[in-house]
């Protein structure tokens, strides 16, 4: 159900007190989906529930970091990062995302579980600025070469400060 949405140049930002949270099968399908991501979504909950949870993914985010997600996850870690989400509607939204793997009592891969708060203003610059370099190399790259290209460039600064992806996105 991927729709071709236009983004507009409107955000919504989340309440200080407030989560978005959600849930997807080890495939990564919406399967749980609370009020505020429905409400900030723009999507009714039968238009989110059983589609990627892909379909909120805003074209301004560098795919490196949806790889680190997917690295992290499949290493049975929690990942966490900011994200910038787009709405039904072409508006945005920016999240301080925790996403774990979630397992059944026989230790077998159920899915993965979110939950999003509004990111703290000062690192959410910090990390649009990032953000920007990363997507502009990955724009500028062939595309069999964007990601590991700006992954690259994300090595180059985490080496400089001596910090895994992990450290350095909670230390910021």
């Amino acid at each position: 159900m991927k729709n071709k949405i236009t983004p507009i140049e409107k955000e919504l930002v989340l309440p200080d007190d407030e989560f978005i949270s959600s849930k997807t099968n080890a495939k990564g399908v919406l399967t749980y989906a609370n009020s505020l991501f429905i409400k900030y979504s723009g999507y009714k909950e039968s238009e989110l529930l059983g589609q990627q949870h892909n379909i909120i993914r805003h074209p301004d985010m560098p795919r490196v970091i949806f790889k680190l997600m997917w690295d992290t996850l499949q290493s049975n870690r929690e990942f966490n990062g900011y994200i910038k989400n787009l709405t039904k509607n072409g508006s945005y939204y920016w999240v301080f995302a925790n996403t774990a793997p979630s397992y059944s009592a026989d230790n077998e891969l159920l899915g993965y579980y979110s939950v999003r708060r509004k990111p703290d203003p000062e690192k959410l610059n910090y990390i649009k600025n990032l953000y920007v370099d990363l997507l502009d190399i990955e724009q500028q790259s062939p595309a069999q070469e964007a990601v590991k290209n700006s992954l690259y460039k994300l090595n180059i600064l985490l080496n400089g400060r001596e910090k895994g992806y992990d450290e350095f996105i909670l230390t910021i």
